[in-house]
């Protein structure tokens, strides 16, 4: 076994290549007997599918569902495991996001996949505008779900990021770009929706040793789009592997 993810009613287990059959079966049994919430457990496969980035799965013990139910920071999602990008190894991250947001903002959420930055956002600070933006047209069904769950006010728009922005006319006070990790940054569609002394939180995926690869690239796309910035922050957001991470770049746009 080399790792296990709890998103709600469903475990998600990574298994060495080495595990047997009866060892899968063994543990996803253990697991069921242990942690009473859970009634499911899946498989995590090697496999990366298409552009929205999802894992793949496969049934090993308990009820024949890929629907999940999760709860975290006073929110409820509903999601299915193999068709919407979903990491529980965020929530706190998703917490320190909101923390950071007034209710006077407007807040722009791209990449949003079933709405847990959106809704988090929306839940904790009530902000008066939140607009979630979600490739996949099975994520953005799940997002309106929980929208309507979790009973806040947030617009979900589904559509390719690349598309939307430039047809937009709104700019925001702050854009969280919740990105998978893709080569296309996206800044260049993103710079222009910022107002002046708004904040753009930015995801990238990086080694430690690349990072300042990072803040060159961030500053480069700046410099495209006419952009004065400072960058505020720069934090560990999640491991991906060793020494590498998933780093988030907190960056003010001053004009």
């Amino acid at each position: 076994m080399r790792g296990i993810d709890f998103i709600g009613n469903i475990a998600l287990v990574k298994f060495s290549r080495e595990t047997k059959s009866a060892e899968k079966k063994k543990f996803a049994q253990d697991i069921l007997a242990q942690n009473h919430q859970v009634t499911t457990v899946l498989e995590k496969s090697d496999k990366i599918k298409g552009r929205l980035r999802t894992p793949t799965s496969k049934y090993v013990a308990g009820v024949k569902t890929k629907e999940a139910l999760y709860k975290e920071n006073g929110c409820q999602f509903r999601l299915n495991i193999d068709t919407c990008y979903f990491s529980p190894r965020l929530a706190n991250e998703r917490h320190e996001m909101a923390e950071m947001i007034n209710a006077k903002e407007s807040v722009l959420v791209l990449f949003a996949g079933v709405a847990p930055f959106s809704i988090v956002i929306a839940k904790t600070k009530k902000p008066k505008r939140v607009v979630s933006v979600e490739l996949g047209k099975i994520p953005s069904k799940y997002a309106e779900e929980n929208v309507k769950r979790n009973k806040v006010d947030v617009e979900v728009i589904q559509g390719d990021v690349r598309r939307i922005l430039p047809k937009m006319k709104e700019k925001f006070d702050r854009i969280v770009m919740a990105r998978p990790n893709l080569v296309d940054s996206f800044l260049d569609v993103s710079y222009p929706r910022i107002k002046k002394g708004g904040i753009i939180h930015y995801y990238g995926f990086y080694p430690e040793k690349d990072k300042d690869k990072l803040i060159e690239l961030i500053v480069t796309e700046a410099k495209r789009a006419k952009k004065k910035i400072k960058i505020t922050g720069i934090s560990e957001a999640g491991d991906i592997g060793v020494r590498a991470f998933r780093y988030r770049v907190d960056i003010k746009v001053l004009s």
